[in-house]
């Protein structure tokens, strides 16, 4: 018997990565699977200013006298996942007119980062009976499977096939197209391509685990606000609609794994079944510093149990 943790849509939150190294013990599970969107969105500039620093975070300014209070705003900023950076006010206005220079400091902290936390995986987790897969997804820049690549105790499961343990599972972060045009975001035809590939490799897809980052279309773990032209909530963020992907769908509803586990649209947290296949999205609230996430044991026969956690 399995006992997987699936989290995803961690966004570049230093809690929650923490959380989700500690969750194998914590729940008692045997594997861990984050499902995509490891990296933060942006870079927020702590502006020195003679003595002290300057920083607007959340739309608020704050102005900080003390090391002490710095490093706490570096903490609380990473905590929500987004990426800090010391400047000058010379640096700042500098940045302000050269987005190349910015674009290569954004990346050079999300690369360091992820060092950082695949370093803390390290310590973590090395010497436990406990095997982590983490699947980067449509957020997530090409440059970091190879950082995933060099760790010693996480395995890049993007576009592979790999055996839990009697259980083989499919992995993939791509998406169909959003309207913020994402790095990994092809046509449904495409991602049907890309998930059949690897389906033709199993073993028994009824006996498989789909660990595919997009939920499938119109299950209800892929209702998102509905927006207007501009990219704005429409009716307060209150009217919803359907933006999951026809090919994932189809490919569960053709092949019918035990589980198909599914992140991307943070709010459509839920279960659902598409014939026999049991469908989870635990959602994601990593502004909050709260890791949710679903835990099931499962085996060859299918899912003995589920239970969607938070904490």
């Amino acid at each position: 018997m399995l006992r997987l943790f699936f989290a995803t849509d961690i966004h570049g939150s230093e809690v929650c990565w923490r959380k989700f190294l500690n969750a194998g013990s914590f729940y008692r599970a045997n594997v861990l699977i984050l499902g995509g969107d490891m990296t933060g969105k942006a870079l927020i500039p702590i502006v020195q200013d003679g003595g002290r620093h300057e920083v607007l975070f959340r739309d608020d300014r704050h102005v900080l006298e003390t090391e002490e209070e710095v490093r706490a705003m570096e903490d609380r900023i990473a905590a929500r996942g987004y990426y800090s950076v010391r400047v000058s006010r010379g640096e700042m206005i500098a940045l302000q007119g050269d987005p190349a220079r910015v674009e290569a400091l954004f990346a050079e902290r999300m690369q360091s980062t992820l060092e950082r936390w695949l370093a803390l995986a390290e310590e973590k987790l090395r010497g436990q009976h406990l095997r982590c897969f983490v699947c980067p997804g449509n957020d997530d820049r090409f440059e970091v499977d190879e950082v995933i690549r060099r760790s010693a105790v996480i395995d890049l499961a993007e576009g592979r096939v790999v055996d839990l343990g009697g259980v083989e599972m499919i992995s993939t972060g791509w998406s169909n197209p959003t309207p913020w045009q994402t790095y990994r975001e092809c046509p449904e035809e495409e991602l049907g391509t890309r998930i059949e590939r690897m389906v033709a490799q199993l073993r028994d897809p009824t006996q498989a685990v789909f660990n595919l980052h997009c939920p499938p279309y119109r299950s209800q773990l892929d209702e998102a606000p509905a927006l207007d032209r501009e990219l704005r909530p429409l009716y307060g963020g209150q009217a919803v609609r359907p933006v999951g992907s026809t090919a994932v769908r189809d490919a569960i509803l053709r092949h019918q794994p035990i589980l198909s586990l599914h992140g991307h649209i943070h709010e459509a947290r839920g279960v659902a079944r598409l014939g026999r296949s049991l469908a989870l999205n635990p959602g994601s609230s990593y502004e909050t510093g709260i890791l949710q996430g679903a835990l099931v044991e499962v085996d060859t026969r299918g899912v003995r149990s589920y239970m969607l956690v938070a904490g």
